[in-house]
């Protein structure tokens, strides 16, 4: 028996056993004044999350980032942030509509008709892992209908239990983030659930090898790093700073942006990393290192999420930083025009990068 079939069998007992032996761990015990005797968890657990589903003879499952990932402080918890109204929501909003336009079109699909089950990751890597196992959890039925109506467990023993109302989960679209994609794939490959990324740029995904049911719609990358590289050279500065986010996208990217860089003949004057959800203290560091290097190297190329910006950019304002920087990085820097204008006003000057599908309207950047 391969390893898949394996799994199929005997996940859901090891998830049960994990959780206990977790639970066990993380337990506390305490006495009343009274002598009795009382069990407390000494880690908060997550609270439950609100899931969305249209009904549908075919299921597609999807992770967005309806909420802003969690804070250093609330990691543990895994207590996620504020509502995201236009990325997170916009993006619920489009898979219905997108849905509800397919299912009215006889001549898309004549006779099927597509659901989908949304679940919020967070944008953060354990909130996905802990939302793409109930995914896989509804795909894993032990019970299946014959043709001649008998039911029978997994093993072939008849079962006089009803049929899952669950239907499987035939592959699943998101998340936006590079480091979450990757995790969350190689999770879902093991029981060849196929993935769809809309924003996941990382070079290591496009290695077919490590990630066979992974796919994407957007350009990797070595584009991105392609393109900065070709702007700093056409207005020719030689002597820049860099800035990544912690993680897969922008270790990746950065490591591609230094490569060509160094071929070209150009001088990083410093190089730097930081957790998107970082605190304040963290961001006014990085911003005091970048000003040191003014004003020689007063351009910074950003291989960044849009919250490491967002706070680099706060930082500037709460610094009173004005006009010192240029910033060059994707067009999830400026996309939201209402945002941009109210952390970047007189604080730093913004250079972002968008891709589109040649021939088309189509965006097929992050």
């Amino acid at each position: 028996m391969d390893l898949v079939a394996l799994l199929l069998l005997f996940f859901p007992a090891a998830l049960f056993l994990l959780h206990r032996a977790a639970a066990a761990s993380a337990a506390t015990v305490t006495v009343g004044h009274s002598g009795n005797i009382y069990e407390r968890s000494a880690v908060p657990r997550a609270a439950p999350r609100a899931v969305a589903r249209m009904d549908g003879d075919v299921i597609i499952g999807a992770l967005f980032s309806v909420h802003h990932q969690p804070s250093s402080e609330k990691v543990a918890e895994r207590k996620c942030g504020e509502v995201r109204e236009q990325y997170g929501i916009q993006r619920v909003e489009a898979m219905f509509h997108a849905l509800d336009r397919i299912n009215g079109d006889p001549d898309l699909l004549p006779s099927i008709s597509l659901g989908c089950e949304i679940r919020d990751s967070c944008w953060h890597s354990s909130v996905a892992l802990e939302q793409s196992i109930e995914f896989i959890r509804d795909s894993l039925i032990s019970i299946r209908d014959d043709k001649d109506g008998s039911k029978w467990c997994i093993d072939g023993t008849p079962s006089n239990q009803p049929p899952p109302s669950k239907k499987p989960i035939a592959g699943v679209i998101g998340p936006g983030s590079s480091s979450v994609a990757i995790q969350v794939q190689n999770l879902l490959q093991l029981f060849n659930i196929p993935q769809i990324a809309y924003s996941a740029t990382s070079i290591d995904l496009s290695d077919k090898t490590l990630f066979k049911y992974f796919l994407r719609v957007v350009p990797s990358d070595t584009l991105q790093a392609r393109a900065m590289l070709d702007i700093v050279k056409r207005y020719n500065w030689t002597y820049v700073s860099a800035v990544h986010t912690e993680g897969n996208y922008g270790e990746s990217g950065m490591e591609a942006f230094k490569e060509l860089a160094s071929q070209e003949g150009l001088c990083i004057a410093h190089s730097d990393k930081i957790y998107s959800n970082a605190g304040e203290r963290h961001f006014d560091r990085l911003l005091g290192k970048l000003r040191e290097r003014l004003p020689k190297a007063r351009v910074v190329v950003c291989f960044c999420e849009g919250m490491t910006v967002r706070g680099l950019l706060i930082a500037m304002r709460r610094l009173g930083v004005h006009g010192e920087f240029l910033l060059i990085g994707r067009c999830a820097h400026t996309r939201t025009r209402t945002r941009a204008r109210t952390h970047t006003h007189t604080h730093a000057h913004t250079l972002s990068i968008r891709f589109f599908q040649v021939g088309s309207n189509c965006n097929l950047g992050r």
